[in-house]
Parts: C-alpha cells; structure tokens; sequence
C-alpha cells in the first residue's frame, strides 16, 4: 500500500507522541550492564516488555549442533554467551501485506577503564542532543526504536496487516552467531530492518569478518643469559609485521569491487589483544596475540582462514625461529562472511520514500568496514537486508552516544516504513 498523506502525518505524531517514553525506555535498556555472557537480565526484560505489549513470545537457547555445522556459524568457546534468544510476533488478523523481521542485539562490548568516561558507562546520561552509555548508539537506542515504531502504529489504533517478528539477539559483536539461531529456529521474512548505528544511511555493503588467535612459543632464560633464551613477545611482533604487510596486500584487492575500490582501506587487520610472559627477569616464553581482520563479501571465512594459516606458515619458514617453532594459530570467534544489498529492490524504495517523508533528505547509501547481523539474511534467506539507523559518536569507545533528533527521525522512518511494507489493519 502507498500511505497517503493523511495517514503519513498521524503515524508522525504518533512517534513524537510517544517519544519521551522511547527516551526512557532507552535509558533502562542500557543501565543493563549486558556485555558477553551477562545479557539474561536484559533478555528477561525485553522478554516481559513484548508479552505485555501482547506479542506471542518465544525464548530460545542456542543450539551449539546446528551452529557449528552450518556454514555460516562461528567457532564456539568457553566465552560463548549462553543468554536467550527472545523473539516477539505480531500475527495479523489477514495476512494481507509484506511480512517483516525487525531484529537488534542487546550485547555491548567491554567498557574499558570506567574514569575515562565523562559519565559512568551505563549510566544514561542525556546532555544536549546526546544520549550516553556504553552499547546505547550500538544499539539499544536502535532495539528500542524497533519496539516503538511499531507501538506508534498502536497508538493511532493500527497494527502491520502481515507478520512481524521482533528479535532480540545476542553474541553480535562476537560471533554473529544469535541472528544465525534466529535463521536456524525458522524465522523468515520479506525483509528484515536492523537500526544500527549508520548515520541515517543504508548499508549497501559490509564486510565480513575473521577473529584469530596467534600464540608464539619462546626459550625462558634468566635475563642476564637471553642471548641464549628466545623472547617469545618479541617474535610476535615479526608475526604482526607479517600480517600487516598481509593486511596491505589484502586492500590491493579492492580494484574491481565498486562498493570498496574508492575506500582508501576497507580491509582493517586489529591486534585486539596482547598477553604474554611471566615474569619481568624471564625470557618470555609465550604470547598471545588476539586479532581480527576483515573480508570482502563472496570471499569465504574458511578461505580467509586458509590463507592466514598458509601465509603464516610461508613466513614461519624464511625465519631462522620460527623454522623450527612455527607460530600457532586458531580461529577463535568472529567467521562470517559479508554481503552486498543489491539495489533495486522494493524494499529499499518503500524504506527510501519512509526516509524523505521524515528527513525531508533523500536516502544515501554506503559501505561500512564492519560486521552486521544483516549478512545471515541477505546470505541465507536471501531476502532485503536494510541496515539503517541513527548517527551516533564513538560507539566501541569511550563516551559512545547517540544523537537523540537523529532517533527521532529514524524512528518515525521506520513506523512509515513499517505501515507501507506490511500495509495497516484495525489494531
């Protein structure tokens, strides 16, 4: 259906109606301090906010079986978040219109040193336009927004005339393994939405991501006698120099790929983590190396992976230690693959038309040089991916923030959208 003007401008108030609620609403998802493997709290509260909106609820473990023989899972660990799955579902009445996924992931990553925040990190402090706290931009303000937006429709006695699924997801920002459950347990829609923190853009692209471990084994000696030890943390920086000139490698790639060649470096290597040694009068004799790097879509995470193993060991073999002690590596977290959202679709253009009537801006597009949840559906159900959300500032650091007009804006976006894909019914 094409929402006329009539209906356009009551589902805009309704947003602006509802707001200050959103706002607090907000606030309460990110006091949850839910980093990896602590977001039951707030799983339970998402869980209680859909029932006693009148969703039909289901709560779901990960199955660990299904995960790792599927393609697209990631290699679990003892880190592995064993919190719920929640998904709530609007059934209509006729299903006359576009059915729909509206999904976010309630995981944040660590804060870092709490002093160095302006305000404790899940303390929502609202200054200005900004809204703060550790994983509020990414992106319980986009959870939140989900919840609203279809509330906005309820507001003025309407609800989606098609089913609409709402998930609440975990391990995004480490294996992207909750939006694959969510595949693997049968949702499927239309579409999908998925409010990330993107500047009020449409993803068209994103790459995949590989997290990899390195551990360097050295010779321990007594400092005054290392000329005869073998100093395993300073072997880890020849093993880091080796992926740097891998990673340099990797972004020559880019010529012939139009969502990447104009980027200056869309293929990022980070050395996440360090750890190693025992003792400050010891040769260290091990190191760990944490790392991540990222992949162009159609480019598999086992093939990534096969070539960091090969890559690894071709150097091994040119150093005069590492001959005879080649470095370890597993792979450890993150083996997605990224996607490309073709354009053209219908989806893109009811999300295009939703994005003028509440900016007054046209929709832009671009690519982002980071994992999204958007690739399970545009690889596996091959349906629209939409990754659209607000601007924000310093999301995975200090003083994250989101801009609270800018929520607004996506918000009413999003109701708009949601009305025209799904078409409206008597509520």
């Amino acid at each position: 259906m094409t929402l006329d003007a009539e209906l356009r401008n009551k589902i805009i108030a309704s947003v602006e109606e509802g707001f200050a609620d959103q706002l607090t609403f907000t606030q309460e998802m990110i006091r949850f301090p839910s980093v990896r493997g602590a977001e039951h709290t707030v799983q339970d509260f998402v869980f209680r906010q859909l029932a006693d909106r009148g969703y039909v609820m289901d709560r779901f473990e990960m199955d660990r079986a299904a995960i790792e023989s599927h393609p697209g899972g990631s290699p679990w660990s003892d880190e592995h978040s064993e919190a719920p799955i929640v998904v709530g579902i609007h059934r209509p009445r006729a299903e006359t219109g576009r059915s729909l996924i509206l999904q976010a992931h309630v995981d944040v990553v660590p804060t870092g040193p709490a002093e160095m925040w302006t305000h404790a990190p899940f303390d929502p402090v609202i200054e200005g336009d900004w809204i703060y706290g550790r994983g509020g931009a990414d992106m319980k303000v986009g959870h939140a927004a989900n919840i609203f937006a279809m509330d906005a429709l309820r507001r003025i006695s309407l609800q989606p005339a098609a089913t609409v699924y709402v998930q609440s997801v975990v391990e995004e920002e480490s294996t992207g393994n909750g939006a694959l459950m969510t595949h693997l347990r049968g949702y499927k829609a239309d579409a999908v939405l998925i409010p990330e923190p993107e500047e009020e853009k449409l993803v068209r692209a994103n790459v995949g991501v590989v997290w990899f471990q390195i551990e360097v084994r050295g010779h321990p000696v007594h400092v005054r006698e290392m000329g005869a030890g073998a100093n395993a943390i300073d072997a880890a920086y020849r093993v880091i120099a080796e992926l740097r000139r891998m990673e340099e490698e990797w972004n020559t790639r880019k010529v012939g790929r139009p969502n990447f060649e104009n980027e200056a470096h869309p293929i990022n290597l980070n050395v996440g983590k360090i750890e190693g040694g025992d003792w400050a009068s010891s040769v260290p004799c091990w190191c760990r190396l944490d790392c991540r790097i990222a992949i162009y879509p159609g480019t598999s995470a086992e093939d990534a992976a096969r070539e960091i193993r090969e890559r690894l060991g071709a150097f091994a073999r040119t150093d005069a230690y590492f001959a005879n002690n080649p470095p370890l590596v597993t792979f450890n977290g993150f083996h997605a693959e990224g996607y490309e959202l073709a354009p053209g679709s219908e989806a893109e253009a009811v999300l295009a038309g939703a994005h003028q009537d509440a900016t007054g801006k046209p929709l832009e597009s671009f690519m982002t040089a980071g994992y999204l949840d958007a690739r399970v559906y545009a690889l596996y159900d091959k349906i629209p991916a939409l990754c659209y959300g607000p601007s924000s500032q310093n999301i995975h650091g200090f003083d994250e923030r989101a801009s609270i007009a800018s929520i607004k804006r996506v918000t009413t976006a999003m109701a708009l959208f949601i009305a025209e894909w799904c078409g409206v019914e008597a509520a």
